[in-house]
């Protein structure tokens, strides 16, 4: 199994970035935070997972070990394959997401287009257990999560659910709710 690369960014692509490791281009299918860690660098190092199939070897990559781990969490549930699962992680931090999976909120995951309601209730059911362990963030925003607070002022500001997630997947996670809606709303 390739676990990580390390390399020099040669291209973005449609089908997602080209690592140069000694001479050799890797395409690794990888999160908008993993572009962005390899935008403009001389050199990057991705946490990688290798999914293996019958016709193919694809390589998935992230730009923290936290992703790929709640990545390969994903994928231990029934109908959620590799693309699904990037999908998912690349729409929040993976520290908002575990939180959603703990809150139960699956309106989060049916927001990413590929997963209906029936798929979004069996990733909060069979995650649940497993995250439900792990000490889940708490926000500095008064107990609320930013990402929630920024998709609901969108929701307010009349988008639907899937459109705001779908917004908000474009625009840094790192911002304040507030920011995260303002960039949001100049993107549309």
């Amino acid at each position: 199994m390739i676990a990580r690369l390390r390399g020099r960014p040669v291209a973005n692509t449609p089908e997602g970035l080209v690592i140069d490791v000694g001479g050799v281009g890797y395409l690794v299918a990888a999160t908008p935070s993993a572009v962005r860690k390899a935008d403009g660098a001389d050199e990057v190092a991705l946490h990688t997972y290798l999914h293996v199939r019958e016709d193919a070897l694809q390589l998935y990559g992230f730009a923290e070990a936290a992703e790929r781990e709640l990545f390969l969490q994903l994928l231990s549930v029934n109908g959620v394959g590799p693309k699904v699962a990037l999908a998912i992680v690349s729409g929040s931090p993976a520290a908002e997401l575990r939180r959603a999976i703990v809150l139960g909120d699956t309106a989060r995951f049916q927001a990413i287009p590929g997963i209906g309601k029936k798929t979004a209730e069996r990733i909060v059911l069979e995650l649940k257990e497993k995250i439900g362990d792990a000490p889940v963030p708490i926000s500095s925003a008064g107990g609320t999560q930013p990402h929630l607070v920024a998709r609901d002022a969108l929701v307010e500001l009349g988008y639907s659910v899937g459109e705001a997630e779908l917004a908000l997947a474009r625009v840094d996670p790192e911002l304040s709710p507030e920011e995260r809606v303002r960039q949001a709303l100049k993107a549309a």
